[in-house]
């Protein structure tokens, strides 16, 4: 028997109910991300939350139900479509260390000759763009219907408006893919690719939905409600490190000290967590910190994993 198998099953219900009061005094001090327009007319009082067991059980409070823009979350489902159909080929192009810069430098991206640290960074994510490109005819449709099938809800879609002002704010993104390309590490003309990387941005899903999406890779790659193999549970683990040391920005390691999950953050004010073996936690609060991820669901993520007992260490 296992140390999760001997612990009480948590009231989630309840520990809800206890994360949603205690972060309300939270919601006024980070700062919504405005370098994209369209998402600077958010408010940063919302807050939404949801637990997907992989029993099938949902729990959920606030503003769990409210579509946001994922952002940087689809930088996962883009990384797992794409290593579950090139394998470990996908390494040669994108290293998987934190890069302790800001998700979209340029300086250590010249310096390392266009080989980008991770795939959560904004490099590492245009590569895995430029990879899923190769391979489909629009990759923005192909990471569309790979979250609607690991979420199991096909009404999920893109936000075009969000998708159009991430373009015409993508200056610092052409740079980045201009400077990869002079590399060789870019196969598909620029222009192509961030179209494709600003529509999959723009993605939009509740907590509930979000939460459910995580369920494959907390229960090591196969899908819990249909059993359908997304990874091997060797990937899954892999990709769960990956979370871990580079899901939430340069913040990784603070966010693993507070928190003690994989998870991947977005600047729409979205992270998705993981209890590798019992559930996936989706929080969503605009208001950002420093670093770029979710001020309030940081706190209520790290508020999550003390009152339940549940962490990976």
């Amino acid at each position: 028997m296992t140390t999760t198998d001997m612990q009480a099953t948590p009231d989630y219900a309840a520990i809800l109910e206890t994360i949603c009061a205690e972060v309300q005094p939270l919601l006024s001090q980070g700062k919504v991300a405005s370098y994209i327009p369209q998402l600077s007319r958010v408010s940063g009082y919302h807050f939404g939350m949801a637990v997907y067991c992989l029993d099938g059980q949902t729990f959920a409070i606030g503003d769990a139900h409210q579509k946001f823009s994922l952002q940087s979350v689809t930088k996962l489902f883009a990384l797992a479509l794409a290593f579950s159909r090139e394998g470990d080929s996908i390494w040669h192009r994108v290293g998987r260390e934190p890069s302790g810069n800001p998700f979209n430098s340029l300086v250590q991206l010249e310096y390392e000759k266009g080989k980008p640290r991770n795939p959560f960074i904004n490099a590492g994510a245009l590569v895995m763009t430029d990879i899923l490109s190769s391979r489909f005819v629009q990759s923005d449709i192909a990471v569309l219907q790979f979250a609607r099938l690991i979420a199991d809800e096909n009404c999920i879609d893109f936000d075009l408006a969000v998708a159009q002002s991430e373009r015409e704010t993508a200056h610092r993104n052409y740079a980045i893919a201009h400077l990869m390309k002079d590399f060789g590490n870019l196969h598909n003309p620029v222009k192509t690719v961030i179209d494709s990387y600003c529509r999959q941005c723009s993605i939009t899903m509740t907590c509930a939905e979000l939460a459910k999406a995580g369920g494959f890779l907390a229960q090591h790659g196969t899908i819990p409600w249909s059993g359908a193999q997304i990874l091997d549970a060797s990937s899954a683990k892999r990709l769960n490190a990956l979370m871990l040391t580079c899901g939430t920005y340069d913040a990784a390691g603070d966010f693993a000290y507070r928190v003690g999950l994989p998870a991947k953050s977005g600047v729409g004010g979205g992270i998705l967590a993981l209890v590798p073996g019992e559930l996936a936690v989706a929080v969503w609060s605009p208001g950002l910190d420093h670093t770029g991820n979710s001020l309030a669901g940081t706190y209520a993520l790290e508020r999550f994993t003390t009152l339940t007992s549940r962490s990976i260490f």
